[in-house]
């Protein structure tokens, strides 16, 4: 399979590296430095992968669909534009992968925070809080991850109605997300449940960013052979069938 990245930084080198030991090509590398005819590059690639900032997610991703190439996206902070991407891709018949996280570790967390959310949705001696940590480099706050996670949470317990991150005030049905950055932190994700008696943690550390690039090479091998449509993480893994 061949590959084009669009973005090259820590995740799209780990992902280089994840591809090559699939026995994958990388047909070519897009930046912002690129001088070729990115048209050219596409056709010379079977899938796209795409890590690169917010405020070029929507157009990487038109770009793609507009040239009838699969894309998988990782760029998370611009979804405010979901919509916008829905009916772009079904004039286009696109096939997309996005994921807020492609780690598989997370997608299984994922499942049991919905779980547990639904569960806990009868229980209202517990109050939930999230938290996230990642390195310092990381520009959006609260995570991709951590939205995921929150906003299952508020589909399933109806007593929560919004989030906040803790500096910001709020009241009772809000979430809090606790987003801290710290040097050398990959992404960690707790969240916890807290009663007057006691408390029930479920959370992801991740080690390295092989797990999140290994999830992205999963995907694009898996979209090749999909119809057309937007999936996420738990289409690629089989998971969504699960809950």
């Amino acid at each position: 399979m061949k590959i084009c990245l669009i973005g090259y930084g820590k995740m799209g080198k780990a992902i280089e590296q994840q591809a090559n030991n699939r026995g994958h090509i990388i047909s070519s590398i897009i930046t912002r430095s690129t001088t070729e005819s990115i048209t050219k590059l596409l056709h010379n690639s079977d899938v796209v992968i795409e890590f690169t900032q917010p405020e070029s997610a929507l157009q990487n991703i038109r770009l793609c669909m507009e040239h009838n190439i699969p894309i998988i996206s990782g760029t998370t902070g611009w979804t405010h534009e979901w919509e916008k991407m829905l009916e772009f891709q079904k004039n286009k018949n696109g096939k997309m992968v996005w994921a807020s996280n492609f780690s598989v570790g997370v997608n299984i967390l994922f499942q049991i925070n919905q779980k547990l959310a639904q569960i806990m949705n009868s229980q209202e001696q517990y109050s939930v809080a999230v938290e996230e940590i990642h390195h310092t480099q990381k520009k959006d706050a609260p995570s991709g991850t951590a939205l995921t996670l929150t906003e299952q949470i508020l589909n399933k317990i109806k007593r929560y109605t919004n989030w906040h991150l803790t500096e910001n005030k709020s009241n009772s049905n809000s979430i809090p997300i606790h987003a801290i950055r710290k040097d050398s932190v990959i992404g960690f994700h707790e969240i916890k449940y807290s009663s007057e008696i006691d408390e029930i943690k479920i959370s992801h550390n991740a080690f390295t960013r092989e797990g999140f690039a290994l999830g992205a090479v999963l995907a694009a091998e898996w979209i090749i052979n999909s119809k057309c449509g937007v999936y996420n993480m738990g289409d690629v893994l089989g998971l969504n069938s699960k809950l």
